[in-house]
């Protein structure tokens, strides 16, 4: 496993790439409300992109046997992740909608996604938004260098745990930097299969816990791209792009 170090200068890029995806995704919640179909965020953040001189790092991504048509991931209710925005999927008052993106720019990447409330939500639903929120925090907190990664994963799972919800275990974090994702996979749960990993300062990272409001299992639609929760509850994900350094962490996509 080769997890990259970025140097100042690497960092700087990222930072931008960083800033900038900060700025789309609230251009993009802005939108977020009732009677609003999905593609038309997809168009919005398109433009966005393009218009920082970016690249959609999601739209294409898979090769050319199923490539994702989008520049962002629009995943409603039990939809985990990797929905894809469609101009019949209207946001309906009550609805939580996920909203995943990633940017290419000068050569680096940034991802970031967020839990938006469509209108007024259920208490669960709100509860469940801002757990998957203060799973990213906690854990976060105790990265620094020198630090084991498995922390993060055991405070995230803990944290979910004791509101009451389950993580996701299907899918994971992953390393980013001159590629969407670079090593290692990073759980958001306690695994003691993944290989253990000792942080050092200049690693980036996008942490991304994804955790529902029951089981943590999860089933793949026909598209081949979105998971949804098997038993059809709530889900919900919160995710920023990371750089370690001696004294904490460095969150780039704010």
């Amino acid at each position: 496993m080769h997890i990259p170090i970025k140097n100042e200068s690497e960092l700087k890029k990222m930072r931008r790439a960083g800033k900038i995806l900060a700025e789309i995704m609230r251009e993009i919640q802005r939108e977020v409300k009732p009677g609003v179909d999905t593609m038309r965020l997809d168009k919005l953040a398109e433009e966005l992109v393009f218009a920082h001189g970016g690249k959609a790092a999601f739209k294409g991504y898979g090769g050319k046997r199923n490539p994702f048509p989008a520049t962002i991931c629009a995943s409603l209710n039990d939809e985990i992740v990797h929905g894809i925005p469609s101009a019949t999927r209207i946001l309906k008052e009550g609805d939580i909608l996920k909203v995943d993106i990633g940017i290419e720019i000068d050569g680096y990447f940034s991802d970031m996604a967020r839990t938006f409330p469509v209108g007024k939500i259920s208490k669960e639903a709100k509860k469940l938004s801002e757990t998957a929120e203060k799973c990213f925090w906690k854990g976060v907190k105790k990265m620094k260098e020198g630090a084991k990664l498995s922390e993060y994963s055991r405070v995230a799972e803990k944290v979910a745990s004791a509101a009451g919800f389950s993580v996701v275990r299907d899918l994971v974090g992953h390393g980013i930097g001159k590629k969407l994702h670079e090593d290692p996979q990073i759980p958001n749960y306690n695994e003691k299969y993944f290989r253990e990993i000792n942080l050092k300062s200049g690693m980036t990272f996008a942490i991304e816990p994804m955790i529902n409001a029951g089981s943590y299992e999860t089933t793949v639609g026909s598209d081949g791209w979105v998971f949804k929760t098997a038993d059809g509850s709530l889900s919900a994900h919160y995710e920023n792009t990371i750089a370690v350094t001696k004294n904490g962490v460095e969150v780039l996509t704010v």
